[in-house]
């Protein structure tokens, strides 16, 4: 699909990336171990466990490098000057289009082939919200409006409240909800299950006569913090403002409730979306040496919410996606096959921008050896997550074997990730990172996430496991088999 491409910066500045884009066919690194290519199509493991295991040497100058030598703290320092000057990047902000800006000209200083690829992506704009409970008492409301919600009439909304703990008391309750706010207070299971509130909320509620929603943050862990995120609204249902309140409020008017309190909330939103915008996926690579239409992708998404400095999602992921190239650059290597970082845009939409890029590339799906992607923080790695073949689970295992120095030497079941996920559903092997994520809904889409959350020798392990990982898939003789 084409569309018509409006820049996010000055024509000029897009006339020099594409001259500085026709000086960079060549690269000045070569490989230090450049075995000779086979024809056959299956080996014996034993062979292909022998094969990886002589890439020990050099995951160990990768890790050294990235843990202990002159790249130490490099990712952390990278994460915090980028989130420190931008900010939160929310699709179709300025914001976001200084951060493309910015990631594009940082890697190309750091000498690697960087382009950027069209995509078009939502525009939502949050505008001034606030909330404030008025009977039985007055208490201010902390709120944030949830991804796509329209906006309440200027005035506001004034109306009393329906408390729930499940669509299934809704449905019981429904007769009570017409005219009312249904508030959400459902308890915390794990992320997947409880989003579904956050995702369908305002839907399940305007189907009973609701005209607003306000749901529970979807965190396990509160401070009186709100966290946003992206709604779906169904089709052939009313649209109906919708945000999140705190952990506390939600339990303290479920109190209230219990009580039969009667509840009266005046809720104003000046949420609306506009056209979607222009963007860009950001793509950098280094070429392979001999198969380098063949490509092992690296990744992380560049958009976060508009909340928070998104350092933690996915500031991380991204940086230690540009830093697994930026280690094998500086230790002279260059594998068979090419290693391609992409920094997705507008993935908290839905993976929008991944959509795109991906419905761009299919036409070589056979050319895509392993797709990874770190989007549930940079904390302490515990394990590579991996979807694939039995036969590719075998090489990822030996694989993986080669992270001792770092103590990750577990493969895990079940790589993930919004953005690789059109990949993987295809058959390409997929891979994700496991991190000791206990605390990572603690910040998630909120005020929180910020620099403070993230700590530098996590992310120079992360950058580690990420970088062996990638180098060494990209250099065996044969891609993983599907």
């Amino acid at each position: 699909m084409a569309w018509e491409t409006r820049l996010p910066f000055p024509a000029s500045f897009f006339t020099f990336l594409c001259i500085l884009s026709s000086l960079c066919d060549s690269h000045p690194y070569w490989p230090l171990n450049s075995r000779d290519a086979t024809n056959d199509t299956t080996r014996k493991a034993s062979d292909v466990a022998a094969e990886v295991a002589g890439y020990a040497d050099v995951a160990k100058q990768i890790i050294d490098l990235a843990v202990f030598g002159a790249a130490q703290n490099r990712s952390y320092r990278r994460l915090a000057d980028f989130t420190d000057t931008i900010g939160n990047r929310v699709s179709g902000s300025h914001n976001l289009e200084m951060a493309i800006k910015y990631m594009y000209n940082a890697m190309r200083l750091d000498g690697l082939d960087v382009h950027l690829e069209p995509v078009k992506i939502p525009h939502w704009v949050r505008g001034k919200e606030s909330a404030e409970m008025i009977v039985p008492r007055v208490k201010s409301l902390a709120i944030l409006g949830l991804g796509s919600s329209v906006g309440t009439p200027p005035e506001g909304i004034k109306a009393e409240v329906l408390v729930v703990q499940s669509f299934e008391e809704l449905k019981r309750r429904a007769s009570e909800a017409i005219g009312k706010i249904v508030v959400f207070n459902q308890p915390f299971v794990s992320y997947g299950e409880t989003v579904a509130y956050r995702a369908y909320g305002a839907s399940e509620a305007a189907r009973v006569g609701a005209v607003a929603t306000l749901i529970r943050s979807v965190t396990p862990f509160s401070i009186n913090s709100p966290h946003t995120g992206w709604q779906d609204y169904q089709n052939g249902v009313r649209r109906i403002p919708t945000a999140c309140i705190t952990v506390e409020d939600a339990e303290l008017m479920w109190r209230m409730a219990q009580r039969r309190q009667k509840i009266v909330v005046r809720l104003t939103m000046g949420a609306k979306t506009l056209p979607d915008a222009d963007s860009f996926n950001t793509v950098a690579e280094i070429t392979g040496w001999q198969h380098p239409e063949q490509v092992v992708l690296l990744s992380g998404h560049l958009d976060s919410w508009d909340v928070g400095q998104g350092a933690m999602d996915d500031g991380g992921g991204a940086m230690i996606s540009w830093e697994a190239l930026s280690l094998i650059k500086d230790l002279g290597l260059r594998p068979r096959r090419t290693l391609r970082t992409v920094l997705w845009t507008a993935e908290e939409q839905g993976g929008v921008g991944a959509q795109q890029y991906y419905n761009l590339h299919k036409v070589n799906l056979s050319n895509f050896d392993l797709v990874m992607e770190s989007d549930l923080g940079t904390f302490t790695p515990m394990a590579l997550q991996f979807t694939g073949s039995d036969a590719a689970r075998q090489v990822m295992e030996e694989v993986v074997k080669l992270l001792a120095p770092i103590n990750t030497t577990k493969l895990e079941k079940h790589g993930e990730g919004t953005d690789i996920s059109p990949w993987m559903q295809a058959g390409v092997p997929g891979a994700s990172l496991h991190v000791a994520d206990s605390r990572y809904f603690w910040f998630h889409h909120s005020e929180g996430d910020t620099m403070t959350v993230q700590d530098p020798r996590d992310m120079n392990l992360c950058s580690a496991l990420w970088a062996v990982v990638a180098y060494v898939v990209a250099d065996l003789q044969d891609m993983l088999q599907r």
